[in-house]
């Protein structure tokens, strides 16, 4: 309870205040907000949470509250301390009683609405976003009763598409309660603050008050509010309640170039969908603008969200750029970028412009120097993959050894002054290019055998890929629970954070999990944020693996038998393939069936980049966890993982300057696990929060089928598993595994999953290669797939004509 109002059990809203959460929730705070702003609000009072502290109803002081309200008609609505939040709205979780008249009645409501705070659908709603029951307290607003005409809903921005230069309204005659429970059909309207002939239970009036409502609001509370009114028989406007819209994507950072500008979001390309935190941020941002820069793009790189996102904006307006954007976004991106991207050159808005080209065109084509080196390097690797291997895991080889910090930092400082000189990754022409060959390998030839063959026999010939660093870390992981011997009973019963924490106490049995980390501990799921821990910290996902590994029983589903099955396909494949592209198209058979005979040689090697840059990044988090610890033991920091919701400039005011961030840290702790929970992250933005996916035509699907790209051939049948955190799943041998995005360090799941479902990604990604290489059907790019399927059902996913269809 706030200091200074012992034991105010009831209070009319007039007196309260933005800062009284505490005393009467949320909702009566934005409403007594609401009336000090001068707005128009049902009079009303609030029975606080000091009332309910107390044990008792303070009838008389309700009742005569009540008489000073006419004691008519009043509407009783429940207003908690976690309502109406910046994440978490409640709404409809918990009571409102409307039309109640006579003090029994009003009585019987109020004690309703207390009730409804451990109802089960409010537990089952602070459960999912992570609020404490213990911490939240009830109070309850009592509002004279509004009889009105026509009532309904107000955003602010608008909710489908996240458009912040748009409003929605929904309405329908009589109570607004109708709209907001969803009991009759609203009449809706899209208002953009142009003169709009609306015909509907709405006056073009009345529409026209309501956009400058919700631009009052909105610039008051600093946010898009979702808003309640009601319109009485006078045509007087009411507003009955306003809380922040808590599902749209944040907004792009502001930027003085011209609007509108259109966002890309680059984490899938990487298997991540979660925030980065903002020490990753920093270091992630020159990682991918290196990586475009080999390809001869140069763009801005921002955070929204706590996700990257590049600024294509003058790539799309430029003559040049414009044209090789779509193919871009097919090979790297994957088909989802490319839809968006086809809208977005087809809107006058981004046409083409002269001198859009000075912004980012001077680097669409990339310098002659690197073009020489990059012929010379392609050339020569596919002339000798073999010793173009060898080369590349040297190079890797001298990269873990150089990432190896110097012996004799001792101080916060020295550890800070070797984190900061660790630029973007200077990846070598022995490993940036056998990459780029076998990449190019396994895509030039669906292209030369159009006619010949389709997707599906190309991605099976790219199945059972050798040299791929991850394929031999799974299989490694697959031998540790294959040799478990005695201790399989320990591993399969035993919690996964149980088995961590005796590993490090050095209470385990002798598994081989040592070799492996030594190996492979620098590796995680979302490894490329600094932010996240390795295994070789954290090993607990480790351990949940080799616990789904050891549920395999058939012998002739061992995830080694199955990849060699998907070896030997592969190969059989390769030969039929080619004497048919021979025989039907002599000089492109050929060059197809050299090309693919190199990529089986090659495109494994297309982890083994990242692979390496890791090594560096477990370095750089291992030394900024020792000067976390320094600033932790001179209370500048909580603990030493919140250096990671720093940035590097703040960790250096912190050392050279002693600087205490730990309010900073706190703050954004909450955005991060905000961002967390959410589910879907648009593909692409523009400047003004349109998800320009929102606004795409509907493709069209088959009947019961859910559609998207084919990324491995297969079909298969099974019960789904929609997967959110690898590090606790449970998966049983041939399920089908339903994710919205996958990076390395999901992949000893593929070595049991019957096949791979996911939201996003590219056909060259991470999730889908691997699949293939495993031989398991793999449809990406399906949208809402993890939020459509359920766990338990059961689905077929057909990789070769792209869908998945639940029976």
């Amino acid at each position: 309870m706030q200091q200074g109002r012992p034991q105010v059990r009831v209070i009319a809203l007039s007196e309260v205040t933005a800062d009284m959460v505490d005393l009467v929730g949320g909702k009566a705070a934005a409403l007594g907000e609401l009336i000090r702003r001068g707005e128009r609000v049902p009079p009303g009072f609030c029975v606080t949470t000091e009332a309910r502290r107390l044990g008792a109803l303070p009838q008389a002081e309700i009742i005569e509250a009540y008489e000073q309200l006419g004691a008519g008609p009043v509407a009783v609505r429940s207003s908690a301390t976690a309502e109406d939040l910046p994440d978490a709205s409640f709404a409809g979780q918990q009571d409102t009683v409307l039309d109640v008249t006579g003090a029994g009645e009003l009585i019987a409501a109020i004690e309703k609405c207390w009730r409804s705070l451990h109802s089960a659908r409010a537990t089952a709603y602070r459960e999912a976003h992570h609020i404490d029951h213990e911490s939240v307290r009830m109070a309850v607003v009592v509002q004279r009763m509004i009889t009105a005409e026509v009532a309904g809903v107000l955003f602010t921005a608008n909710p489908l598409t996240g458009c912040r230069t748009e409003m929605m309204v929904d309405a329908a005659p009589g109570p607004g309660t109708a709209v907001v429970d969803g009991a009759t059909v609203a009449q809706h309207y899209v208002l953009d603050g142009s003169d709009q002939d609306h015909a509907g239970c709405v006056t073009p009036a009345q529409l026209a008050e309501l956009w400058a409502v919700g631009e009052r609001l909105q610039g008051h509370f600093g946010r898009p509010q979702d808003v309640e009114w009601a319109i009485d028989q006078h045509g007087t406007v009411w507003l009955l309640q306003s809380r922040p819209i808590t599902t749209l994507f944040p907004l792009p950072p502001d930027t003085e170039k011209p609007p509108p500008r259109v966002y890309l979001e680059f984490g899938h390309v990487q298997g991540m969908l979660q925030p980065v935190t903002p020490m990753g941020m920093s270091t992630l941002k020159s990682l991918v603008a290196a990586m475009l820069a080999a390809l001869g793009i140069r763009v801005d790189i921002v955070d929204i969200g706590g996700r990257l996102y590049g600024d294509l904006t003058d790539l799309a307006r430029s003559r040049s750029a414009r044209k090789r954007l779509v193919k871009l976004m097919a090979v790297d991106f994957g088909p989802r970028a490319q839809a968006v991207m086809q809208h977005v050159l087809a809107d006058p808005r981004f046409a083409a412009r002269n001198g859009a080209t000075k912004h980012g065109g001077g680097a669409n084509v990339p310098a002659l120097r690197t073009a020489v080196r990059a012929v010379a390097g392609i050339v020569r690797t596919l002339a000798r993959p073999d010793a173009a291997r060898v080369r590349m895991f040297d190079a890797i080889e001298q990269l873990r050894l150089r990432s190896a910090a110097p012996e004799g930092l001792e101080t916060a400082a020295q550890r800070l002054r070797f984190v900061q000189a660790q630029g973007p990754l200077d990846s070598s022409d022995d490993i940036t290019w056998p990459i780029v060959t076998g990449m190019l390998a396994a895509a030039l030839p669906a292209h030369l055998l159009k006619g010949v063959a389709g997707p599906d026999e190309i991605h099976m010939v790219l199945g059972g890929m050798p040299h791929n660093v991850t394929i031999e870390m799974d299989l490694a992981l697959w031998r540790i629970a294959e040799h478990a011997g005695e201790h399989r009973r320990l591993l399969l019963d035993t919690p996964p954070d149980e088995l961590a924490a005796r590993y490090r106490r050095g209470t385990l049995p002798d598994i081989g999990l040592a070799a492996f980390l030594d190996s492979y501990g620098h590796r995680g799921v979302a490894e490329v944020d600094l932010g996240v821990p390795r295994w070789d910290e954290d090993p607990t996902p480790v351990f949940a693996m080799i616990a789904n590994y050891l549920r395999v029983t058939d012998p002739r589903q061992a995830p080694d038998r199955r990849f060699a099955r998907a070896a030997a396909t592969a190969e059989a494949t390769l030969h039929e393939l080619v004497a048919r592209a021979r025989r039907r198209r002599p000089v492109r058979g050929r060059i197809a069936g050299f090309l693919l005979r190199r990529a089986r040689s090659l495109a494994g090697l297309r982890e083994a980049g990242k692979f390496a840059g890791l090594y560096r990044l477990r370095e750089m988090r291992r030394q900024l966890l020792l000067i976390g610890a320094d600033l932790a033991g001179a209370g500048l920091l909580e603990q030493p993982g919140d250096i990671m919701f720093l940035t590097l400039a703040e960790a250096h005011t912190a050392v050279h300057q002693s600087a205490d961030h730990r309010e900073a840290v706190v703050s954004r702790k909450a955005v991060h696990q905000r961002e967390l929970r959410r589910r879907t992250v648009p593909v692409a933005l523009l400047s003004d929060g349109t998800d320009i996916e929102t606004v795409l035509p509907a493709a069209p699907t088959p009947d019961g089928a859910l559609r998207g790209v084919g990324a491995a051939a297969g079909r298969a049948t099974g019960p789904a598993r929609v997967i959110h955190d690898p590090a606790t799943a449970h998966i049983e041998p041939g399920e089908i595994l339903v994710v919205a995005t996958t990076d390395p360090g999901w992949t000893p799941l593929f070595l049991t999953a019957g096949a791979l479902v996911t939201e996003t990604g590219a056909v060259m990604a991470h999730g889908p290669t691997v699949a293939r290489e495993y031989g398991i059907p793999a449809v990406i790019c399906v949208p809402d797939a993890t939020r459509t399927i359920s766990t338990g059902q059961i689905i077929t996913v057909d990789g070769g004509a792209g869908t998945v269809t639940v029976t």
